[in-house]
């Protein structure tokens, strides 16, 4: 049974919170089991029967829609998948702001374009499958980049996680 991360999109954030607790019970409402939540910002660690990953995380979405009045939109990944992210050649730099974004498909052609377009001497991206690598000199809070400006430029939904957080991750739940 493979051990797959979800991160969930906009939660604990902007008003929208939901206790960890009623999280990983509606994870376990699904089925998954050894659900474990990982810092209160929408990460959750679980093993899945499931092969399917986008049929998961619909499922996912729908069922945390039912239980908290609300969308959350919801990006599942082996947890190999994520280790391997955590150590990709990108944060090799010692940038200030290193983020991963995990975009819900691979972007077009147009959209790479774009992403291409928006890098600078002091933000730099990287798109490889449904991730997007956000290396800066600046801290992400002072950027002009956020969430809503990827995904108009992107035309894809997504959600960010600091490579730290996917380091911590990944040293507590094992991958690779």
């Amino acid at each position: 049974m493979p051990r797959l991360v979800a991160f969930l999109r906009a939660v604990n954030v902007g008003g929208r919170t939901v206790k960890m607790d009623a999280l990983r019970a509606a994870f376990e409402a699904l089925g998954l089991t050894k659900v474990e939540t990982f810092i209160a910002s929408g990460n959750v660690v679980f093993d899945s029967k499931g092969r399917d990953l986008a049929a998961l995380e619909r499922r996912i979405e729908n069922a945390l829609h039912a239980s908290f009045g609300f969308e959350i939109d919801t990006f599942v990944r082996t947890r190999d998948e994520v280790a391997a992210l955590a150590a990709h050649a990108a944060f090799e730099a010692a940038e200030t702001t290193q983020v991963v974004g995990f975009l819900r498909a691979v972007p077009d052609a147009g959209a790479l374009k774009t992403i291409a377009g928006m890098g600078s001497e002091v933000d730099r991206f990287q798109v490889e499958g449904r991730e997007l690598f956000w290396l800066s000199s600046a801290k992400q809070s002072e950027s002009v980049f956020s969430n809503a400006v990827f995904e108009r430029a992107l035309k894809l939904r997504t959600t960010f996680r600091g490579v730290g957080s996917l380091r911590k991750m990944v040293a507590k739940h094992g991958g690779g």
